[in-house]
């Protein structure tokens, strides 16, 4: 990669939330404010939304990080579930095996819990991220949590983080007394043009920069025409144009880079945007004709970029789904809308892994992922893809094609490989 030529320590931006890399906006501040504020008020919920890639899963880590001794904390991530199956979470995070239990049985365990934890002078807090998946039973369930109390004070606090479809639920007449309950709610904004150019130096600077300018002063208009200041895709953007950079062997991006980023992204201007990745279906059933999943190649305006380098082959149950060309750059895969490549599946991560592509061959990299990925039944964090290799992730496989050695392949609608058992991922 480019640490060695930027003289960096490490990866300034990658993808997976970092606390180190936290750059507080003035709205970021104000979230993470109120994040802290349920330590010290019981009376209500707190509430942050955001849009995709905002950065509120960051502040989270950010806030737990710094949280006192004495909070014992429940971190829910994974919210498409019934209302058992949170209760059963919940305990699971308090270091019960809630399984075999009843609702009345999790219901009197977490109530004596909580009890226990305030008499023992602890203060317990619930964190649910994504909070927008709730369904209204399971946020009812919530709110009848949040009801437990000694005489003095209520004995639970709890933060909902979410995308903005979280408020339109909150609002639903079904929700009416837990609306009641919301002491505070926010909602975190993308970056200003200022605070975008800062959060690059920022994100610079604790990777090693120590204070150079490594993109060139024309860069950041350019970055915040095509990003609109969400902190995810600056990162997107920014790390593909040092890639460019690199393959230039310069050691500081210009606007050129940046231009060559965007063609390489296939991006138009933020205000613009719309998701053009490839989308593919876990369920059986789903067909790449449907609308659930289209290849890139068909979305590619003519003209751009050169042939492929390689090629994925995404196959699940057997049956291929879709294509995707490899070419210079990078492809993030995962479970969420803002991935080159989605897998809507809850052996997922959100953000799963990367496949780095370049001259020289292409490289997939674990991105701190759930259920991690496989080559040959075995984990690997970091593998140098060859031509046939066959990667596997929950219940999909991709299979890499080099298309520098075999530019004619064919392939099979079964595919080789095996799936290790996965979990839900978070």
């Amino acid at each position: 990669m480019y640490l060695e030529l930027f003289r960096l320590k490490e990866l300034p931006f990658r993808l997976s939330p970092d606390p180190q890399f936290l750059y507080l906006s003035r709205n970021h501040s104000r979230a993470k404010a109120y994040m802290e504020s349920t330590i010290w008020f019981t009376d209500g919920f707190v509430v942050i939304t955001g849009e995709i890639g905002s950065g509120k899963t960051t502040i989270i880590e950010s806030f737990l990080r710094e949280i006192d001794r004495d909070v014992v904390v429940a971190q829910i991530n994974q919210t498409q579930v019934s209302a058992i199956e949170f209760l059963q979470s919940l305990l699971v995070q308090f270091g019960f095996q809630p399984f075999r239990m009843k609702k009345a049985e999790l219901l009197a365990t977490l109530n004596g819990f909580f009890i226990e934890q305030y008499a023992a002078g602890r203060r317990v807090l619930l964190v649910v991220d994504e909070a927008q998946n709730l369904s209204h039973r399971v946020l009812e369930e919530i709110r009848l949590l949040s009801g437990v109390e000694t005489t003095k004070e209520k004995v639970l606090r709890i933060i909902l983080a979410g995308q903005p479809e979280l408020n339109e639920k909150l609002d639903s007449p079904e929700l009416v007394q837990l609306a009641q309950r919301v002491r505070l709610r926010f909602h975190l904004t993308a970056l200003s043009p200022e605070d975008t150019r800062a959060y690059i130096q920022h994100r610079l600077d604790v990777a090693g920069a120590e204070g150079r300018q490594l993109f060139a002063e024309e860069c950041f208009t350019e970055i915040f025409r095509y990003s609109g200041g969400v902190p995810r895709l600056i990162n997107t953007l920014c790390d593909t144009a040092m890639m460019a950079a690199y393959g230039a062997d310069r050691d500081f991006v210009t606007p050129e880079d940046i231009a060559s980023a965007v063609e390489e992204l296939q991006w138009v201007e933020f205000a613009a945007r719309t998701h053009r990745g490839l989308r593919a279906l876990a369920e059986p059933g789903i067909e790449a004709g449907d609308g659930a999943s289209r290849s890139p190649e068909a979305s590619r305006p003519q003209g751009t970029g050169e042939h492929p380098l390689a090629r994925i082959v995404l196959a699940s149950d057997g049956r291929t789904i879709a294509e995707l060309p490899l070419r210079a750059g990078r492809v993030v895969i995962g479970r969420t809308p803002d991935n080159d490549l989605q897998l809507d599946s809850r052996f997922v991560s959100r953000h799963h892994c990367q496949i780095v592509t370049t001259a020289g061959g292409c490289v997939i990299e674990d991105l701190n992922s759930t259920n991690g990925m496989y080559v040959q039944a075995r984990r690997v964090r970091r593998h140098s893809l060859a031509d046939g290799d066959v990667v596997t992730i929950g219940r999909h496989e991709l299979r890499y094609l080099d298309e520098r050695r075999a530019p004619d392949h064919g392939f099979s609608e079964t595919l080789p490989g095996m799936q290790p058992p996965a979990t839900e991922a978070l």
